[in-house]
């Protein structure tokens, strides 16, 4: 690939789950409003980077894995 992964095994299931919680409870609690649309697109953002294991934000700041 072209990138380092850099969130670990037990933070990409974290961050599935939430991802997934959080773009529900936008939809379900906020229904197709500016608000519900943006917690989906955060839950979508969220689960994409843990299916990838690599986030922008963290690689920004030098976050690498332990033992790389």
């Amino acid at each position: 690939m072209f990138y380092r992964k850099n969130v670990g095994s037990k933070e990409r299931v974290a961050r599935l789950v939430a991802g997934v919680l959080m773009g529900v409870c936008g939809l379900f609690f906020f229904g197709a409003t500016p608000l519900g649309w943006l917690a989906l697109g955060a839950g979508v953002m969220t689960v994409v980077t843990g299916l990838f294991g690599f986030c922008p934000a963290c690689a920004m700041v030098g976050r690498r894995l332990p033992g790389e």
